[in-house]
């Protein structure tokens, strides 16, 4: 699940960040920050954030450049009520430069131009599938879960219901390598996509719940830990 840190020490524009990103909250997990220093001391490493400049404690800028010794990768984008902090702001690497007042036209524009960014820098994992009405190539990261129903297989994806030809043990075997596990003896999960745990229900970012057995709850909770690890 691809997750999005907020960094302000003012705390309206925090929450009226958060009201912004509502509309994407099956995709992302949001987390705020009052304070760099709170940010940095975070374990979490974020796909996106959304960082203010003049904070009190440490400044946008050098919370971000001390950020970028550990992660090359996130996006960063600033809000801020400044407008002359650009050239330092891009000295990090920084993706986006917004002065406030900023609306929620304006964010979640800057962050699907942030996702689309992100998916072109991240290459296709394409698996070659037998189904129903032939052969078919399907981008793995498009792929939610796979469940056996009778004696078929129904993957479901973004585009929606595909049947296979296969059983769901071997279609196990075969997407554990892309990141997939099996919580269930029905079920085959891509860890990609579970966006929260809950006791034995597993949620994912298509708003989906699928079951996890409790014989295989432990096995599965570590070996999405270590998924999760993998991707920091």
């Amino acid at each position: 699940m691809l997750k999005i840190a907020i960094c302000d020490d003012d705390k309206i524009m925090r929450l009226r960040l958060e009201e912004y990103l509502r509309d994407f909250e099956k995709l992302f997990q949001v987390d705020s920050y009052a304070s760099g220093e709170a940010l940095l001391s975070s374990d979490v490493v974020y796909d996106f954030i959304f960082l203010d400049i003049d904070m009190k404690g440490i400044s946008g800028i050098d919370t971000a450049r001390l950020l970028r010794r550990k992660d090359k990768k996130a996006k960063i984008i600033y809000v801020t009520a400044y407008d002359d902090f650009r050239d330092y702001a891009f000295s990090v690497h920084a993706f986006a430069y917004l002065v406030k007042p900023v609306d929620k036209a304006k964010i979640q524009k800057i962050l699907r131009e942030a996702l689309a960014y992100r998916s072109q820098e991240e290459p296709e994992q394409t698996v070659c599938f037998e189904t129903e009405y032939g052969l078919r190539e399907i981008d793995t990261r498009d792929i939610f879960y796979f469940e056996c129903e009778g004696r078929r297989i129904c993957m479901v994806t973004k585009a929606g219901k595909v049947w296979l030809k296969d059983s769901i043990n071997k279609t196990a075997q075969r997407m554990e390598a892309y990141g997939f596990l099996m919580p269930h003896k029905s079920f085959v999960v891509n860890l990609y996509h579970v966006r929260n745990l809950k006791g034995y229900d597993i949620y994912l970012t298509n708003g989906g719940t699928i079951p996890l057995s409790q014989k295989k709850s432990a096995e599965f909770r570590r070996k999405l830990a270590a998924y999760l690890a993998a991707m920091i």
